[in-house]
């Protein structure tokens, strides 16, 4: 395909582009890298250990905790569908981001929610089960604060990746080549704050307090807006408007995705119905310039559609990821966790062994396994995104095979030790250590390497031009349906499972539940999607070679 930029881009979607040369680069994309950095902190801040707070001071059975952060988490994931066809069609990347942060108050409103009097401290009426019951003010008030967060992200997350990678032209080759490793360190830079925020704040929240746990993320936030902001001279802004703030691109032209995408799906219709009627053949030449435009649209709605079979085989992966804040998280908490005389690992803080798994998988896959690959396939990605992806499927689908065999042991030891009796509180830890669990957090975060990454780049790279945004959007939204892929098989099983007076899988108690089971269902579904994503990416033509040699 001809060179993206310029009037005579054979990309019907793409608006004219139009950069300052001095502009751009590493020193932009390291202004917006440290943005997401101190985003990830607040998002992390609050994500990784919401099914403790759901489960302790508002009182949630562990099945109806794990459906709700399910939900908001697949909330916060497809949003950015939306908040990416805004900043195409109207706002820019650039004014969307400024917006998204703002939004971000709703962590401040976390905070204060979190300050209302909890079951655990509330005094008067006391429900069946001898707890004081959450106000219902309190949590309507919380969920309202938790879904604003969600609306946040949905500009936020699109539109900064996108804004990094704008700052590298894809048509010059030394740019390309630093564009692709862009994606790499972004993913990098987002596991080492992910990892320091797990790490710092669930100890805060399980041992210090809530407020000052929801509190440190609204105040990065602020900092974060404000390192945004000072990066502004530095930025590259394509676009007919150049400049200002209208965003990187799209923002010139108001309802631009809409209405580029009616016009492409129209252009499709058309096309069609000349071929029905035979008054089209397919291999006439095209002269006339609206038929030739037309015939391009066309070929950009097809390129799109191409584009549907690989993302619902990775919906699967969704699921699997949804995973470590929820259930690995609950099955860490009933782990021997001790460290020490007087120090105990907060569940949640097992986290970090994912972020540090991703972290030293980065470093190795960019500097040893892609120049390595990229001797013997002479591709200047080393393999192809499609095969980096489904590397991703098929290691999750290790990590869950070996998820379910911890918990296998985890149960023998249980039972072992007494622990399984009817009507029992479940509290005392299990006497297995916190270490048996780690390799399902290593093998997932070597997963992420391969299927997070890999994903990011072949979302962003196959869409057309002016949709970039929209196609970081496609990417998000594999985890959000997978999320609420994993909130319709929890609810379901634990309904399925509880109905004539059965214990759930999901049971408050996990001693007596059955998470091995639930894993090695997941084993077998993902299985399954990866025999599936196989056969789709095997007959998959990437929409161009520019300039990222695929």
């Amino acid at each position: 395909m001809a060179s993206e930029s310029g009037p005579g881009s054979t990309d019907p979607l793409l608006l004219p582009r139009r950069r300052a040369p001095s502009k751009g680069g590493w020193k932009s994309a390291l202004f917006i890298i440290w943005v997401e950095v101190a985003e990830r902190f607040a998002y992390y801040g609050i994500s990784s250990n919401l099914i403790s707070y759901l489960t302790g001071p508002l009182g949630q059975t562990t099945a109806a905790a794990a459906a709700a952060v399910n939900a908001w988490s697949g909330a916060a994931s497809m949003l950015p569908l939306l908040g990416a066809a805004v900043a195409d069609s109207w706002l820019g990347r650039y004014r969307t981001i400024v917006a998204s942060s703002v939004l971000y108050i709703g962590l401040g409103m976390l905070t204060l929610s979190s300050m209302f009097p909890s079951p655990q401290q509330c005094r008067g009426a006391v429900d069946s089960q001898g707890a004081c019951p959450p106000s219902s003010f309190q949590t309507v008030f919380f969920y309202i604060s938790l879904y604003l967060v969600a609306i946040a992200q949905s500009g936020h997350k699109p539109c900064v990746q996108a804004f990094g990678a704008d700052q590298f032209d894809a048509t010059d080759p030394d740019e390309s080549s630093s564009r692709a490793s862009f994606f790499n360190w972004w993913y990098f830079a987002l596991c080492v704050s992910g990892t320091v925020t797990i790490a710092l704040m669930s100890y805060v929240q399980d041992n210090v307090s809530w407020a000052l746990g929801f509190g440190v993320p609204s105040l990065v936030m602020l900092l974060a807006l404000a390192i945004f902001l000072l990066g502004t001279r530095t930025y590259r802004f394509y676009g007919s408007g150049g400049g200002g703030g209208g965003g990187s691109n799209g923002g010139a032209s108001a309802g631009g995705t809409f209405s580029l995408v009616g016009k492409a799906f129209a252009a499709w219709r058309k096309r069609r119905s000349k071929r029905q009627e035979a008054a089209w053949p397919v291999d006439l030449p095209l002269e006339n310039g609206d038929v030739a435009e037309d015939a391009a649209l066309a070929e950009e709605v097809s390129g799109l559609a191409r584009l549907f079979p690989i993302w619902a085989t990775c919906l699967l992966y969704g699921v699997v990821f949804a995973q470590p804040l929820t259930l690995f998280t609950k099955q860490a908490g009933t782990l021997d966790r001790r460290v020490g005389p007087a120090f105990q690992v907060p569940p949640a803080a097992l986290q970090c062994f994912l972020g540090v798994s991703i972290v030293a998988c980065i470093v190795v896959y960019d500097r040893v396994l892609v120049p390595v690959a990229r001797r013997v396939t002479g591709a200047a990605s080393g393999i192809t995104l499609l095969r980096r992806i489904g590397t991703g499927i098929a290691l999750a689908l290790v990590t869950l095979v070996v998820a379910a065999l911890v918990e296998m042991k985890r149960l023998r030891a249980a039972r072992d030790a007494g622990l399984v009796v009817d009507g029992a509180a479940g509290a005392a830890a299990v006497p297995m250590s916190l270490w048996w669990i780690v390799p399902q957090y290593v093998l997932l975060g070597a997963a992420d390497v391969f299927a997070m990454v890999g994903m990011q780049e072949f979302f962003y790279d196959q869409v057309p031009g002016a949709l970039k945004s929209l196609g970081l959007a496609l990417y998000l939204s594999v985890l959000g349906v997978g999320s609420y892929i994993s909130s319709f098989l929890i609810t379901a099983i634990d309904g399925l499972t509880t109905r004539d007076g059965g214990t759930s899988w999901f049971a408050d108690d996990l001693n007596r539940g059955h998470l091995d089971y639930f894993y090695l269902l997941l084993a077998a579904l993902t299985a399954l999607d990866l025999v599936a994503f196989t056969y789709f990416s095997a007959s998959y033509v990437y929409r161009r070679k520019g300039g990222n040699s695929h």
